[in-house]
């Protein structure tokens, strides 16, 4: 993974497990160990749908750049989705409470978002190749194979 794509991947999970560490405290206190059990979950399943959702766009920025737009739309949707499926798959456990669970989730989602595209504003990765002051070949920029 390029740089840029791990400082992207870094500044959008970083603070999705402290929002996650923050509400399994709170959870745990309110709900108990079940609580903090449902918090955790939650914030891993957040990080691990989001992250493989970065990383499957990233790769399509690289292979096919004309479905980037797209792609991201079709994910975001496909990830709320699967969210959805895991609130009501869960909605009846024992394992954890599921309104911890699904508070976290909601709120860890709301989380990555933001700052996944805080990164990405902040990053000023060039979606144009500039051209060169001396008429040589433009340089490359954007991600490296």
């Amino acid at each position: 993974m390029p740089s840029n794509d791990a400082r992207i991947l870094l500044q959008a999970a970083v603070p999705t497990a402290a929002v996650g560490a923050i509400a399994a405290v709170v959870s745990g206190v309110v709900a108990g160990g079940k609580g903090a059990i449902g918090a955790i979950v939650a914030t891993l399943v957040v990080i691990l749908f989001m992250g493989i959702g970065l990383y499957v766009l990233q790769r399509t920025a690289k292979s096919l750049p004309h479905l980037f737009q797209a792609m991201g739309l079709m994910l975001y949707a496909a990830q709320i989705l699967l969210l959805f499926i895991f609130v009501a798959a869960f909605k009846n456990t024992s394992l954890f409470n599921p309104k911890a669970f699904a508070l976290t989730l909601v709120a860890t989602t709301l989380v990555w978002i933001g700052a996944q595209a805080r990164a990405h504003v902040k990053a000023k990765i060039l979606y144009v190749e500039p051209d060169s002051s001396n008429g040589d070949k433009p340089e490359k920029t954007g991600h490296s194979s």
